[in-house]
């Protein structure tokens, strides 16, 4: 049945953020004191904001001070000054959304400065400018369901109605929890299939299968 709303997330779903994001964030936790290889950092943080991932740290006793956040935000133009990719044949799946009138938007657990950046390295920001959501619009980010239910409820669609297109366990757990179709992309060779389907996530590995599996092809 063709949903009402697709709401797309962002990392590892619109652009291929996850490899460079999780080597740096390995990188700076380790360095903190904070041990952890760039596998178990994708494994534990993968879909989550940068406040819980900070607060899993610093339960163990590590602190990262009260700037964490901001200053991780403002490396990120650095860390992808060489540019980044959009996740394979996403815009085409984009393009046929729009050409075909469906709604669709963005969640992130991610700030809206780090979307504009992201989305504009890409190429992809025209397409989402206009309807933009991030974790600090809400109280509780993924796994949580508060994001996805306040893109559907600004975008003026009931839950039931809604897609969402997802690539980490938290936020499958999250669109599931709101009531809401998860299609899961697990087309990343790193993705946690298991994990994704567990939660409730529809698997599939080319983001050319999306128009086909909400049906619009």
């Amino acid at each position: 049945m063709r949903p009402g709303l697709v709401i797309f997330d962002c990392d590892g779903v619109l652009v291929d953020t996850e490899r460079l994001g999780n080597q740096r964030l390995a990188q700076v936790l380790t360095e903190a004191g904070f041990p952890i290889s760039y596998e178990d950092c994708r494994r534990t943080f993968v879909g989550k904001p940068m406040a819980a991932v900070q607060a899993h740290v610093e339960a163990t006793g590590v602190m990262l001070g009260a700037d964490f956040v901001q200053r991780w935000n403002d490396g990120l133009p650095e860390l992808f000054k060489d540019g980044l990719d959009p996740i394979p044949h996403v815009e085409g799946a984009v393009r046929a959304l729009a050409a075909a009138g469906l709604p669709f938007c963005v969640a992130s657990s991610g700030q809206l400065p780090k979307m504009r950046l992201t989305l504009g390295l890409t190429g992809l920001l025209p397409f989402f400018e206009h309807a933009m959501f991030s974790v600090s619009m809400v109280a509780r980010g993924k796994p949580f369901p508060d994001l996805f239910l306040h893109a559907a409820k600004v975008m003026g669609h009931a839950p039931e109605t809604c897609v969402v297109v997802e690539d980490s366990v938290a936020g499958v757990t999250a669109a599931r929890a709101a009531g809401m179709r998860a299609l899961a992309y697990a087309g990343d060779p790193e993705a946690e299939r298991e994990g994704l389907a567990k939660a409730g996530g529809e698997l599939f590995d080319d983001m050319r299968e999306l128009p086909r599996l909400i049906g619009i092809a």
